[in-house]
């Protein structure tokens, strides 16, 4: 038996997350819905971006359930890999823009 720390089974028990604080897990199912609803933005182009933030965030549950969401809501696998890949631009562009800061604290010390 695989022995590892995510289980994609846990997936499926994200609802369970109000067992022990009910009126919280409430408000932010409420929410997360109120996000996913048609606005200015559409389902499947949230889908979308919820898909880039998942690898951004490296959460393997989101990668998993936003995978299949927006595939299923007609995104190609080239398309979805594309976002992928803006996703590590920004992150890689974040991490190198706080270079800047390190370089102005080095910048500090040195004088």
């Amino acid at each position: 038996m695989a022995n590892h720390y995510y289980n994609s089974e846990d997936l499926g028990k994200f609802g369970n997350i109000g067992e022990y604080q009910k009126p919280l897990a409430d408000k932010f199912f409420d929410y997360y819905g109120e996000v996913f609803k048609t606005s200015a933005l559409t389902e499947k182009e949230k889908s979308l971006i919820a898909l880039a933030v998942a690898h951004a965030l490296q959460c393997p549950y989101c990668i998993d359930a936003y995978s299949a969401d927006a595939y299923e809501k007609g995104y190609s696998k080239q398309q979805m890999m594309e976002a992928v890949h803006v996703a590590a631009a920004i992150k890689g562009g974040a991490v190198l823009v706080h270079g800047v800061q390190m370089m102005n604290k080095v910048n500090e010390i040195a004088m």
